[in-house]
Parts: structure tokens; sequence; C-alpha cells
């Protein structure tokens, strides 16, 4: 396995499971951006403040899991792309809404350029309004 795919599986894992930045600095740059054509993440600019925003997911939903689907390595590029899907259910506090009891199922694609071997930038494509309308957030 190359170094890009080993240090992107591993910062994959811990962000997915909601270590937040303290889990997850060790794969990226301090200055990591982050960026995401998405309502849900508008001002949301470093990789730092996504970590802590996922984080913050398994507040209101405690059984939040994931799945890894698929990892495409560019090595020419510096680029590993992670294909996954999303899952929870509100049933605890701290969601925008009172729990509603309401499950998603989101897949997304991280794309994580690197400079050597940690990562710099992550964009995240999702389609935050389907997941918030299965949540029963909006």
């Amino acid at each position: 396995m190359s170094t890009l795919k080993q240090v992107a599986t591993q910062f994959f894992n811990a962000c997915e499971s909601g270590k937040g930045w303290v889990g997850c600095q060790e794969f990226c740059h301090a200055s990591a951006t982050f960026s995401s054509q998405t309502d849900s993440l508008q001002g949301v600019e470093t990789l730092e403040g996504y970590t802590n925003w996922l984080q913050g997911i398994y507040t209101p939903a405690p059984n939040a899991n994931y799945e890894i689907l698929g990892f495409a390595v560019d090595e020419d590029r510096n680029t590993v792309l992670g294909f996954g899907v999303f899952r929870a259910t509100h049933t605890a506090d701290g969601g925008p809404v009172p729990p509603t009891g309401k499950s998603v199922s989101a897949e997304y694609v991280y794309a994580m350029k690197f400079d050597g071997d940690k990562i710099s930038h992550v964009t995240k494509v999702w389609n935050d309004g389907f997941s918030m309308r299965q949540l029963g957030w909006m």
C-alpha cells in the first residue's frame, strides 16, 4: 500500500469515527484547508474546523458510523479520493431540533490533497440538503 493511501485511510477512519482534530491532526499539516460546496459547511475553511464539526455530529447521533466504499490514489497529483457512506440516527439532544428518530444514509467523497506525506487540503463532495431532510433537520 502506498504511503498516500495509508495516511488517507488512517485520516478517513479517524475523521469519520468522530475523533475530531485531536485524532486527525497527525495525518495533516497544521494549516490544512477544507472546502465543500454545501450550505451546512459554509464558512468551514480549515480541516481542523471540519473534523471538529463532524465530531459534533456524534452528540445528536451517537450511533453514527461509516463504511469505506473505495479509495483511488493518484500518485502523479498527490491526491487520494475516498468514497464512503455515513449512517446515523438522530436520537439525542444537541442537533438543530429535538431528536427526530430519523436516520440518514449519505454517500460522499473526500478528495485529499497531499503535500509530502501529510494532507494539506480536503474537499468534501456531499449532498447536504438530502442528508438534512433525511434527518428531519430541514
